[in-house]
């Protein structure tokens, strides 16, 4: 999954970007307080991408 449509996916869901680190984006659901890793690379691997969606409550 490309970066730019998981970030799509996770505004949809009113999740919104913390902070950006070196390697990784923070991201954080404000409803439950979760805060989730996103790497900064242009493909995000499926498995992955799924578990940041589920984890945010976002998919």
């Amino acid at each position: 999954m490309k970066r730019r449509d998981l970030e799509k996916k996770l505004r949809i869901a009113g999740c919104y970007l913390k902070r950006e680190g070196s390697s990784h984006s923070l991201w954080t659901n404000p409803r439950t307080g979760v805060v989730e890793a996103v790497p900064r690379h242009t493909e995000v691997k499926e498995p992955l991408a799924r578990k940041i969606l589920k984890s945010l409550s976002a998919a």
